[in-house]
């Protein structure tokens, strides 16, 4: 009798021992405080996106065509005689070919070599911050510049729960903790979203 109780405290010690450890293992703010949360690189970052602008070479005809345009909003560019044209979503070196090949196949040029160089990008920024909208985007763009790049915060901003929305996944993240600790400032691609939202207090 003496046995199987005591082998039932045993049990019964180490039974909350892990209990205790899975609990801290949980609630351990040394485990969770201190990071944002890991923002995953774009599914296909050398998509053309809404907002991009480039410019499009037709070579080797007898009089070359240089076209400054910007993809709009249904993600389209339009071009000298063609007219609209489908750039969102393409690589640059897909939409070369799919203009060459429209022009073509329409019988303006018979042989013809296009040439789509991207000159501007952008994120988005909107909520409150000092001036909302299109920043242009840069490789070494991150977050915390990008408010910077917008005028920074207004008094009324919740700057430790900022939205940053990426391929339709949305991250909270701390831009005071960004601010402090760089390895913690997500790095933007063309066609991020920030949105900053006020405070309640």
């Amino acid at each position: 009798m003496f046995s199987l109780r005591r082998l039932r405290l045993i049990i019964a010690l180490l039974g909350a021992g892990l209990l205790a450890g899975c609990m801290t293992d949980d609630t351990n703010p040394a485990k969770t405080a201190g990071m944002n949360p890991r923002v995953a690189a774009p599914s296909l970052s050398a998509q053309l996106r809404p907002g991009d602008t480039m410019i499009v070479s037709l070579l080797g005809i007898p009089e070359p065509i240089n076209s400054s345009v910007q993809i709009d909003e249904q993600g389209l560019i339009r071009l000298q005689y063609i007219g609209a044209v489908t750039a969102a979503g393409l690589t640059a070196s897909e939409l070369s070919q799919g203009i060459r090949d429209t022009y073509i196949a329409r019988n303006f040029y018979t042989t013809l070599d296009v040439s789509v160089n991207v000159t501007e990008r952008y994120v988005y920024i909107g909520g409150e911050v000092q001036r909302p909208g299109r920043i242009i985007w840069s490789p070494d763009l991150t977050l915390a510049k990008a408010v910077q790049s917008a005028g920074g915060f207004t008094l009324y901003a919740k700057e430790t729960r900022v939205t940053l929305t990426r391929d339709r996944q949305a991250y909270a993240i701390d831009v005071k903790l960004a601010q402090r600790q760089p390895e913690q400032d997500p790095i933007l691609f063309p066609g991020d979203s920030i949105q900053v939202p006020r405070s309640a207090f």
